[in-house]
């Protein structure tokens, strides 16, 4: 008996009655593949000939095919798979469809995936669970980009059966020899990126040639149906043999004398009485209890939510990762690489911050590095500063703090993680660690005996970065240069940092992309940051564009010792001063990613103060900063 996310029982021969034998695998697959190759299609056939549908889906199915179909009076499977009512629309898969089936020798769970690329990362989603892919292929079309980038991702995430379905053979009229060219650039294509098994089967899903049953249009192929291939496809080792982990996602304490470890076994399996290990603390305790759907059990495996009640008191929190001693231990590091799919419409630019979050675990990262970008293609590692959506690169990222973790080769649920937005809340890219660097065990913070508030005590003063942002020719260096006049006058020890000073030494190596400006503007806030930890008060002139960029030099600051001037001149003012002759270059074209013009600007949002140059002077602006800077002096 199977049963899907309604309650909603499907079963071979008869809707009405499970003969499916209790002890038959699973295999969980999905298709995927370009754009209007037939994935939903294909498996609502899949569907329809397994005798997986009932009656009242047959005459829904009836209906919408002559509102939303495409095959005329026959019926079009393709809308059994395609449910938001934009897909019926368009005629296009968006979301990823989950569906359930099962026959006489196995029992199956279908992803239908998305094929445009801005849906990229609901392909990925779908391949995550997968043991098994289907990568459809129009037959007049051959492989495609997306085909490429569909089954690079598959084999990245882990799956080593991969099926190629040549589609649409009907429309090339079952010409053998196309299906020969197209199954071999599959073949050797999956070859290349070490999949285990790959196999091409010549297809129609719209007629329903050798999807169940052998087609009489193709007698040349002499190979297995589809739906053989799925019945008969190897699934990956028992996760049971693989080392035991249990990420904690919550902890029960519904009074004083229980406290229970909740989460769902990724691998391996754990008795009453073993011993497990707090990952990141090194902590040890006994298993006294295990709880599985409410009833104590005496030992569970990996897919079980279970609840661990320990002997000792230790602390176990919800991100922690208990596994079990004497066998493989999970990485411990604050520091790893990971191949990334990036999703967002902006580009991934090393340098900025995000959430980093694991199967029960969240931390704020950085990507420090692009080590290379893949071109899908040749398989090339090309040099990039940036990577833009849907592409696939592998880069280095920094953790705020120490997590635990497993490669993804070895553990797929503790191996993986997602990138989220730290404003939007948005999954902007998911990935798959290789392992930790070594660095994070080799470079360790050295403390030292004179601290940050006796340098600042010593000057009589209270460390802070001020941040001039705003347009090129809007008065930022300006305004800091009197600000730090009048401080100065009254005995404080600054420095400005100003913007185009350290384009000539320290940032000399850096342009004006993008990604060259995320680079200096960390550059220019890690240099700020020591010299606040110097007791000095910072002062920064700088465009800054980005608010992401602003925020990190924000937070790398401690309380109340950050303070953002938005210097907001209009362009047209700043346009008309032009002090460099750069606004005139810019818009003649000699002048590329000029900020404004070329370049987007970011304007802040709440910034603390926010000054218009064209009604207000100089000295008057730079007393009311000093003022401010004061004020938080005087309660700190």
């Amino acid at each position: 008996m199977i049963c899907d996310c309604e309650g909603t029982l499907m079963t071979v021969d008869d809707p009405k009655v499970d003969e499916t034998p209790v002890d038959v695998s699973l295999l969980r697959f999905l298709a995927c593949g370009s754009v209007d190759d037939g994935k939903s299609t294909l498996i609502g056939r899949l569907l329809h000939e397994t005798n997986s549908l009932y009656d009242d889906e047959l005459a829904a199915l009836a209906i919408d095919s002559q509102r939303f179909g495409t095959n005329g009076a026959d019926l079009d499977y393709a809308l059994l798979l395609d449910g938001l009512h934009a897909e019926r629309e368009q005629g296009i898969t968006i979301d990823v469809a989950y569906r359930y089936f099962a026959t006489s020798r196995r029992k199956f769970i279908v992803a239908d995936c998305p094929g445009h690329t801005e849906y990229t990362r609901n392909m990925a989603s779908g391949a995550s669970t997968s043991d098994l892919s289907i990568v459809l292929v129009d037959a007049k079309s051959g492989i495609t980009p997306q085909t490429r980038r569909h089954t690079y991702i598959s084999a990245l995430l882990g799956i080593r059966n991969i099926i190629f379905a040549i589609n649409k053979m009907d429309l090339v009229n079952f010409d053998q020899s196309r299906f020969h060219t197209v199954s071999t650039a599959c073949l050797e294509f999956s070859q290349e990126l070490g999949v285990k098994t790959a196999v091409a089967i010549p297809v129609s899903a719209k007629e329903g040639d050798n999807v169940t049953a052998p087609s009489g249009n193709t007698p040349w192929y002499k190979g297995k149906t589809l739906l053989e291939e799925l019945e008969t496809a190897e699934t990956e080792a028992n996760l049971a043999c693989s080392p035991f982990r249990l990420p904690v996602q919550l902890v029960l304490r519904p009074n004083s004398a229980f406290r229970g470890f909740a989460g769902q076994i990724a691998s391996g399996k754990i008795a009453i009485g073993d011993q497990v290990v707090v990952a990141t603390s090194g902590v040890s305790s006994s298993v006294k209890q295990i709880i599985n759907q409410g009833t104590s059990v005496l030992e569970a495996h990996a897919g079980s939510s279970i609840t661990l009640v320990l002997e000792d008191e230790i602390d176990v929190s919800r991100g922690s990762l208990l596994y079990s001693p004497g066998q493989q231990a999970p990485h411990v590091a604050d520091q790893l690489q990971a191949h990334l799919i990036w999703f967002d419409s902006d580009a991934m630019i090393p340098g900025r911050g995000y959430v980093l979050q694991t199967e029960n675990d969240s931390v704020n990262a950085t990507v420090t590095s692009l080590r290379y970008e893949l071109d899908l293609e040749t398989f090339a590692h090309e040099v990039a500063k940036s990577l833009p959506q849907n592409g696939i690169g592998v880069c280095n990222l920094s953790m705020q703090r120490p997590i635990a973790f497993d490669a993804y080769r070895e553990n797929r649920v503790t191996g993986n993680f997602i990138l989220i937005d730290r404003v939007t809340n948005a999954t902007v890219g998911a990935g798959l660690i290789d392992y930790p660097l070594q660095r994070a065990f080799n470079v360790q913070w050295q403390n030292t005996s004179v601290t940050k508030a006796q340098r600042s005590d010593l000057k009589a003063q209270t460390p802070t970065v001020i941040w001039f942002t705003g347009l090129s020719g809007s008065g930022k260096s300006t305004i800091a240069n009197a600000l730090e006049n009048l401080l100065h006058s009254e005995g404080k020890h600054t420095y400005l940092l100003d913007g185009d000073n350290l384009r000539h030494g320290l940032n000399r190596d850096l342009g004006f992309t993008a990604a060259d400006r995320v680079e200096n503007i960390r550059r220019i806030a890690e240099t700020a940051k020591l010299m606040a930890d110097a007791g000095l008060i910072v002062l920064v002139a700088s465009i800054s564009p980005f608010a992401a960029e602003r925020r990190f030099a924000r937070e790398l600051m401690g309380a109340n010792e950050f303070i953002e001037v938005f210097v907001d001149t209009p362009i047209t003012i700043c346009a008309e001063r032009d002090p460099k002759g750069l606004y005139k270059k810019a818009a003649s074209g000699e002048l590329h990613n000029f900020t404004g013009i070329s370049s987007p600007y970011e304007a802040p949002l709440k910034p603390e103060i926010r000054v218009d140059t064209t009604s207000r002077e100089v000295g008057e602006i730079a007393l009311e900063i000093r003022n401010l800077l004061t004020s938080r002096s005087s309660k700190s």
